[in-house]
């Protein structure tokens, strides 16, 4: 009786409970969980490839291994950290002048996006009024520009291609303007046509539109930054230029007073 008994209890345990199908169970959940480890290890290889270029920026090396040592020698400066820094490149694109009521038509809005996709490698941000201006016929909330910010090799890539392809294509080009520094440093320069960047195809464009760019810097002044963009190669504007500007205005002040 007493056998019985001990046969019929172990009968009645639990299926998960026996040694073999216990280790079955656990040995589960470990292969699920391998596969959920290579699904995220393969997921954030996804998002390093797609993070930025993967061609080293031929301007940041340059920066490193010549502007530095020649801005020690120009103005000083041997701490890497107390050197002046370019932090990011924000360009803006102004939509307000073609809204329509209070949205901006579709295809003014898709061909800005796509020509600061194309240029930048970044999807841009819509920016909305802050508040109200009757003369522009803007209202609080309506969508006015759009906006995109590139930092680290995106950043040194753009600079490259405005500097060796860009702005040599733009109409009339004879410098950019030197005096376009804030107290901080910081250089902002406009764009009246976005066909001035291979990237674009204006045959595609619906319509010809600008941009503004702002490259901000980091522990610089005015004096600073523009000797580490006259080094990156910026054209600035040379003194002859302007020369050659002012002569003309002379023989027809002579010849008014004649």
């Amino acid at each position: 009786m007493a056998q019985d008994k001990d046969n019929k209890a172990a009968d009645n345990k639990p299926k998960g409970a026996g040694g073999d199908k216990g280790g079955g169970g656990k040995g589960g959940p470990a292969k699920s969980g391998q596969a959920g480890g290579s699904g995220k290890r393969a997921k954030v290889d996804m998002e390093a490839a797609e993070s930025g270029p993967a061609t080293p920026s031929r301007l940041r090396l340059q920066f490193a291994e010549k502007v530095r040592p020649a801005i020690t020698e120009s103005f000083g400066i041997s701490n890497v950290n107390a050197m002046p820094k370019l932090e990011k490149i924000v360009l803006n694109v102004n939509m307000g002048r073609h809204l329509d009521g209070t949205k901006i038509p579709p295809t003014i809005k898709t061909t800005v996006l796509e020509t600061l996709v194309k240029i930048t490698g970044q999807r841009p941000v819509i920016i909305k009024a802050k508040k109200s201006v009757s003369n522009f016929k803007v209202r609080e909330g309506l969508e006015t520009a759009a906006m995109v910010t590139i930092r680290r090799d995106r950043m040194w890539h753009f600079l490259d291609r405005l500097i060796n392809l860009a702005a040599p294509r733009i109409k009339d080009f004879r410098g950019l303007p030197d005096k376009a520094f804030d107290k901080q440093g910081n250089y902002s320069m406009g764009i009246t046509e976005q066909g001035v960047f291979p990237e674009i195809n204006m045959a595609e464009a619906q319509f010809t539109h600008g941009m503004h760019i702002n490259m901000v810097f980091a522990r610089s002044n005015p004096k600073l930054s523009r000797f580490v963009l006259e080094q990156l190669g910026l054209p600035f504007v040379k003194p002859e230029e302007r020369q050659q500007r002012a002569k003309p205005e002379a023989p027809k002040a002579a010849a008014a007073k004649a």
